[in-house]
């Protein structure tokens, strides 16, 4: 496994890390389907919109 492999793991774990988060956050269920669409189609690019503006956890 390459670097490109081991950024690929890197961003694929950051993607699951994401759409789990996104599921507990207490928002509507169009948006969390929004967002998890996001973070689908685009995976570098989502995860970083969703880090700075997406929907946080319930704590």
């Amino acid at each position: 496994m390459g670097i490109n492999g081991l950024l690929g793991l890197i961003v694929f774990a950051l993607d699951v890390w994401a759409i789990a988060s996104i599921f507990s956050a207490k928002v509507e269920t169009g948006q969390k389907v929004l967002w998890i669409a996001l973070v689908l189609i685009l995976p570098l690019i989502g995860f970083i919109i969703w880090y700075f503006a997406g929907p946080k956890p319930a704590k």
